[in-house]
C-alpha cells in the first residue's frame, strides 16, 4: 500500500513540473489569448450600440439590385473585389462588402436602399476591435506565424487545464471542502490569497474554459476540425465548398438572373434578419447567399447556392449548407463559433464567457506568483503545509 502511494505521489510531482514549466513557457501568450478574448465577446453590442448609421424610412418602391449596388460601391472603391452585398431590414442601409486575402483588404460600403448614395465607408481593419481580434488570433504577427503560436499555445493550455484538475483533485472530503472556498481572514496573507485565486478560481473556471479552449482550437487548426467532425461520424467536407453551374459557364445576358435574386429571397424568407449574396468568382461557379435568422447568432443561418444562369439551387458537398437539412455532427460543428464567444446561450452564455476568459487570463499570473513566491520569496509554514497538499 505504501508503495502504491508512493508512486501516485511522485506521478503527482512529475504533474506538477509540467504544468509548471508549460505554464512558464506560455503564460504571457495566454494572458493575451484570454484577455483579448474577454474583450471581444461583447463586440456585436457595443458595435450596435455604437452605430452611426442613419435609419431609412421605408417607401414605396423598388430597393438596390446586387449589380446596381456593386457599380455603385466599386465607384467609391475603384479597382478592389467586391466579396457580396448584405441586405438587412428595410429600414437599415444596403452594405458593400470588399474583401481581399492578399494583401489582406478589409472594407464595407454603405448605401441608401433607395437612392444609392452613399452613407459611410468603413475599414474593418482599423479601430479597437480589429485590433483585439489580430491580438487574439495572431497575437499581432504575421499570420502564418502568429496562427501556429496561437493555436499550439491553446493546445498547451488545454492540457494543462487537464493537469490542473488533477493536481487540484483532493485527498479526502475535508480537503475537498477547503479547495472549495475561499477561507480567509483578516490575518490571511497575500501569498495564501494568491494561492486560492489560482486552485479555487482555476478549478471553477476549468469546466467552462475546457469547452472554450477545445472550440478555439477547431478554429484553428483544420486537421483537429476535421478529426473532432469524422470523430462524430460526418462525411462531408469540412471545408467550405462553393459549387460549380450545372448549366455550364455564363451566358451574358440583358437582364442577369442575379439581378431579380434578392426579390425572390425577400419573398422566400420573410423571417430572415439579413441576406448577403456572394458574386461568383468566376464565370463557372455559383451565386451563394447566407440567409441569417438570428442577429449575433452564426449557426442557423443557411447556406444556399444559386446556377447563376438559371437561379437553380445546388447542393453543396460541405457542412455548410441548410441548417434544418443538416446531420448532428454538422450542427454541432457549425454551432462552434457562437459555443466559443458564448452566444449559443444568448446574453447569459456571453457573459459566464466574458468572466471564463477573464479569470484564464488570470491564472498565468497567479501562477507566476506562486511559482515567484517558492523560488526567490521565503514561504510561511502556513503556506508551505497548503501548498504539500498538491505533492
Amino acid at each position: 500500500m505504501k508503495k502504491k502511494n508512493k508512486s501516485k505521489s511522485n506521478l503527482k510531482k512529475w504533474i506538477r513540473q509540467i504544468h509548471l514549466y508549460l505554464g512558464l513557457i506560455t503564460g504571457a501568450i495566454v494572458f493575451v489569448i484570454a484577455i483579448t478574448g474577454c474583450l471581444w465577446v461583447f463586440q456585436e453590442e457595443i458595435k450596435m450600440f455604437t452605430n452611426d448609421l442613419p435609419e431609412i424610412e421605408k417607401r414605396d418602391a423598388s430597393i438596390l439590385t446586387p449589380l446596381e449596388a456593386k457599380a455603385l460601391a466599386e465607384e467609391e472603391l475603384p479597382g478592389r473585389y467586391v466579396h457580396g452585398t448584405l441586405y438587412a431590414e428595410e429600414n437599415e442601409p444596403v452594405e458593400v462588402i470588399f474583401y481581399e486575402l492578399e494583401p489582406e483588404f478589409y472594407q464595407s460600403v454603405y448605401l441608401h436602399p433607395y437612392t444609392g448614395e452613399v452613407l459611410k465607408v468603413e475599414d474593418h481593419m482599423t479601430g479597437f476591435f480589429p485590433f483585439i481580434l489580430d491580438g487574439h488570433m495572431y497575437l499581432w504577427l504575421p499570420h502564418e506565424i502568429g496562427s501556429q503560436v496561437v493555436g499550439w499555445s491553446t493546445f498547451i493550455f488545454f492540457f494543462m487545464l487537464v493537469t490542473g484538475m488533477i493536481l487540484w483533485w483532493p485527498k479526502n472530503r475535508k480537503m475537498k471542502k477547503q479547495r472549495l472556498s475561499f477561507d480567509w481572514k483578516k490575518s490571511t496573507k497575500w501569498k495564501r490569497k494568491n494561492f486560492d485565486l489560482h486552485s479555487v478560481m482555476g478549478f471553477y473556471v476549468s469546466f467552462v474554459a475546457v469547452i472554450v479552449v477545445f472550440t478555439g482550437l477547431v478554429m484553428v487548426f483544420e486537421w483537429f476540425a476535421s478529426a473532432v467532425y469524422k470523430g462524430m461520424g460526418g462525411e462531408k467536407e469540412v471545408v467550405f465548398t462553393i459549387p460549380d453551374n450545372t448549366s455550364g459557364t455564363f451566358k451574358a445576358t440583358e437582364n442577369p438572373p442575379i439581378e431579380s435574386l434578392i426579390v425572390d429571397l425577400k419573398k422566400e424568407y420573410p423571417e430572415a434578419v439579413d441576406l448577403e449574396i456572394h458574386y461568383p468568382y468566376t464565370d463557372s461557379s455559383s451565386i451563394y447567399v447566407e440567409v441569417a435568422y438570428h442577429d449575433g447568432i452564426y449557426y442557423t443561418a443557411d447556406y444556399r447556392f444559386y446556377d447563376q444562369n438559371t437561379l437553380e439551387e445546388i447542393e453543396t458537398p460541405s457542412v455548410y449548407g441548410v441548417y434544418e437539412e443538416a446531420g448532428f455532427s454538422e450542427k454541432v460543428l457549425r454551432m462552434n463559433y457562437d459555443i466559443h464567444v458564448g452566444a449559443i446561450a444568448g446574453l447569459p452564455g456571453k457573459i459566464i464567457a466574458f468572466f471564463a476568459s477573464l479569470i484564464c487570463a488570470s491564472l498565468p499570473v497567479t501562477g507566476f506568483l506562486l511559482w515567484y513566491g517558492r523560488k526567490f520569496k521565503k514561504k510561511s509554514p502556513r503556506l508551505r503545509t497548503r501548498e504539500l497538499e498538491f505533492t
